[in-house]
């Protein structure tokens, strides 16, 4: 299969703070590709050095099978780029700032001009096209830089928290139409997030970093099949004294959240712990509005990766 995006050991150091450590992966093009990680993990770090907008200390990132270092400007014509802050220009109206990027990119008159118009129309934005960027809300400046990026067609898109911070509207609506570019056009997408929810929506696979360290890489059920042990049961019920120790039988963990109408154990044995707390449930009287399986959420999954590498980190300190 083709590959978009290759990075191959890319380090960067800030004068003595490594904050990415010799990473490596590949995207393959046509794929929605998460890098996940915490706040100061080292991802967009990483992103900032595959658009060449950073010198890899060391390391090298290939574009569409170009060098971004030997050749910025070719491997640049492959790729488009949203920050996660909105760096439109003010003092430019909404057509304006499409336009203006649309003429950077070579993009012919007709093409630029027809496909403005229908992502704007895309983009709930057809309305304001006339508006200056100063006047537009966060919301909305994400989505005219979403348009601005898309309107030369790009190969490649990078996205660096694109909802961070954005209105459910605006947010959903970013990722429908990153979506549909991916799905309709085989555009390849790398999306920075601490967004899990985002990452499991989005993503065909998912890179997780920490500390500039490249942790796991995989689908996201795949890395949730790494942690059986986060699987888990809820109940709900009619009526609930908040007290589950009677219902809970010994394939059962410890860990129990309680709810206002129910409760939620962790097993790796979802199943069999699922029919038990049913039968003890009817023996009590108890009666059972839900009761479901959970399979772990790519949180439980991340939480439980750095949670490892913390623990590892506590246990190589010197006493």
């Amino acid at each position: 299969m083709k590959t978009a995006i290759t990075a191959e050991r890319l380090t960067r150091v800030f004068a003595h703070h490594v904050a990415v450590n010799a990473v490596s992966f590949d995207v393959v093009a046509g794929e929605i590709f998460g890098s996940l990680g915490p706040n100061g993990a080292g991802k967009t770090t990483t992103a900032r050095m595959l658009t060449g907008f950073i010198t890899a200390t060391s390391g090298r990132a290939v574009i569409a099978g170009i060098d971004i270092t030997d050749r910025p400007s070719a491997a640049r014509r492959h790729i488009g780029v949203v920050p996660e802050e909105a760096n439109i220009y003010a003092d430019l109206s909404v057509w304006d700032n499409v336009m203006l990027m649309a003429e950077l990119h070579a993009v012919p008159k007709a093409t630029r001009i027809q496909r403005a118009n229908r992502l704007l129309e895309r983009f709930d934005m057809a309305d304001r096209i006339k508006q200056k960027g100063m006047l537009l809300s966060k919301g909305l400046r994400q989505r005219l830089m979403l348009c601005m990026a898309l309107v030369s067609d790009p190969e490649i898109l990078f996205l660096d928290e694109p909802t961070s911070g954005l209105d459910l509207s605006s947010a959903h609506l970013i990722r429908d139409i990153v979506s549909e570019h991916n799905r309709e056009r085989g555009m390849t997408v790398f999306v920075t997030t601490h967004n899990m929810d985002e990452a499991e929506r989005l993503c065909h696979r998912v890179a997780i970093i920490d500390k500039g360290i490249l942790a796991a890489i995989d689908t996201p059920m795949a890395l949730r099949q790494r942690v059986k042990s986060r699987r888990s049961v809820e109940v709900c019920f009619a009526q609930f004294n908040g007290q589950p120790a009677d219902l809970l039988p010994d394939l059962a963990t410890a860990e129990v959240t309680v709810f206002a109408n129910g409760f939620r154990t962790y097993t790796s044995e979802p199943g069999p712990v699922a029919q038990a707390i049913a039968a003890r449930a009817l023996a009590l009287g108890l009666s059972i509005e839900g009761l479901s399986t959970l399979t772990p959420t790519l949180e439980d999954v991340f939480l439980s990766i750095i949670g490892r590498e913390k623990t590892a980190d506590n246990e190589a300190r010197p006493a």
